[in-house]
């Protein structure tokens, strides 16, 4: 499991067991909530069946007394434990209970005539552990048509028995542990599914990248077979350029933008007439102007082009230096982008070391010495202070190299600094 999928996991379990912890206590009252309702309805509408079937819903007449009475007493031997039956004034016309009623009676909250129009119920618990439901209905002539006038009142209490808690309890607990394993199964469904499409959106994003570095190589090879008859100079001084970058602390689009930059510093010599950009011999004052446009010309070209925009910064400075005396803009000190001052060191240093028509390769010694004779006029101290304690090893690793392995090295640090 790689450091991406373990992060992926941990966040989707997290996810999934908050989920539960907050959908299981809330399904399990919802749950226990539905089963007093349907406890408390199929209450109303068995006493209604036993009030009608008494004659016990027109409370108005010379027998309402009677058949209050009778009814009641066939409801609290049922779904209720107390029976109440009122007339449409609210006087108490009948009253029966079982033995399970008479010992809650006297804790139940008191309360004066009955005078509501909708049925409703409460939930109580009593002292003793006693779980009672009391319910409140309104009687009409219809069951159904509220807009009858209210001929009396029942009102009923039940005392929920012992198993029927336990069931209540146990039913309401299944739903809970059932959605807490939904919960927890649909997490270790999402992961792979997360996993996959995370997968196919880094090949994705990996064939983009692969095109822009593709792109980047094609320029920097345009350039190098017009220049030097090699690519490898560009693959070298882009390695370098990173691995004091990385030295200093240098990270994300700032890394990114040094090694494009670094690759790319010469392209605007595609521009550069072949009279002069392969002239054997030294080039005259008008042939020298007309060379260095090839900055302006590097910069017009790598400017608008999307994630090689941030190249900029070392094509259109990697020949400032740092005491001014640099071209095209003159600039100094730390008006220098950093990573343009970090790559007129690895730049020259390069130069120095590779092997060129012109010239032989010289030794680290010869190359550092230039290289510190020319610190804080060419080249800014800071940069070369990091360079100084790792120009040795670097020495060694490109000593000889091809260009392959140059390429290869430079592949290494773009896959770590693009985040592939």
């Amino acid at each position: 499991m790689n450091p991406f999928q373990k992060r992926t996991a941990i966040r989707i379990a997290t996810v999934s067991i908050l989920l539960a912890s907050i959908a299981s206590p809330a399904s399990w009252f919802v749950a226990r909530e539905s089963a007093e309702e349907s406890i408390v309805l199929l209450a109303i509408e068995e006493s209604g069946r036993l009030l009608h079937h008494y004659d016990a819903i027109d409370l108005s007449g010379p027998e309402a007394k009677t058949h209050a009475a009778v009814a009641a007493k066939t409801i609290s031997g049922g779904l209720f434990d107390i029976a109440e039956i009122y007339d449409s004034k609210g006087a108490k016309l009948a009253e029966s209970m079982t033995r399970e009623g008479e010992a809650v009676e006297s804790l139940l909250p008191k309360h004066g005539a009955p005078n509501y129009t909708e049925a409703s119920y409460e939930s109580l618990k009593l002292s003793g552990a006693s779980w009672v439901l009391r319910v409140f209905v309104p009687l009409r002539n219809s069951a159904t048509d509220t807009s009858l006038p209210i001929s009396g009142y029942f009102e009923g209490v039940r005392v929920v028995p012992a198993w029927q808690n336990e069931q209540i309890y146990a039913s309401s607990l299944i739903v809970a542990a059932l959605v807490c394993l939904a919960s927890l199964l649909c997490g270790a469904a999402i992961y792979p599914v997360v996993i996959y499409l995370s997968a196919d959106n880094e090949r994705k994003a990996r064939e983009v990248l692969d095109s822009h570095i593709s792109m980047m190589e094609a320029l920097g090879r345009a350039i190098a077979k017009r220049d030097s008859d090699t690519g490898v100079h560009n693959y070298r001084v882009a390695w370098i350029a990173a691995r004091i970058a990385e030295r200093m602390g240098l990270k994300g689009s700032a890394m990114q933008a040094l090694i494009a930059g670094s690759f790319l510093h010469d392209v605007g010599k595609i521009g550069i007439p072949d009279a002069i950009l392969l002239k054997p011999g030294k080039l005259d004052d008008a042939e020298l102007t007309t060379m260095r446009t090839h900055v302006e010309q590097g910069e017009t070209i790598v400017t608008g082009m999307g994630w090689l925009d941030g190249a900029n910064a070392v094509v259109a400075a990697h020949h400032e230096k740092w005491d001014g005396s640099g071209y095209p803009r003159k600039l100094k000190g730390e008006a220098i982008p950093l990573a343009a001052r970090i790559f007129a060191v690895a730049d020259v240093f390069d130069a120095l070391c590779s092997k060129r028509p012109y010239k032989e390769p010289m030794d680290f010694e010869a190359v550092m010495a230039i290289l510190e004779k020319d610190t804080g006029s060419h080249f800014d101290p800071s940069v070369m202070a990091v360079f100084e304690l790792m120009a040795q090893e670097i020495f060694s690793r490109l000593a000889q190299s091809s260009e392959g392995e140059a390429r290869q090295l430079l592949q290494d640090r773009v896959r770590q600094h693009f985040e592939m």
